[in-house]
């Protein structure tokens, strides 16, 4: 998909939900994704934010925390 077809059904999509919340959300979603420079994300996060971050991912290649497809699918049926 171009990105003039990606902006177009951008706008669709917008014209489409009459829900304010929906918008109003949607909106500040935006707004701060456009306003925040691509790697400062991690400067916005507390010190405690950083480290808990940095201990899911450390805790992310551990066997014991890893979970089979198999398994996730069972789990999460309902869902798929």
């Amino acid at each position: 998909m171009s990105t003039l077809d990606l902006k177009r059904n951008f706008h669709l999509l917008i014209d489409s939900i009459d829900n304010e919340n929906i918008l109003l959300n949607f909106y500040n979603l935006m707004k701060t994704r456009t306003s925040s420079k691509d790697g400062k994300f991690w400067e916005t996060l507390t010190s405690q934010e950083q480290n808990e971050l940095l201990l899911a991912f450390d805790e992310n290649f551990e066997p014991e925390n890893l979970i089979s497809l198999e398994v996730m699918k069972k789990k999460h049926k309902k869902w798929l």
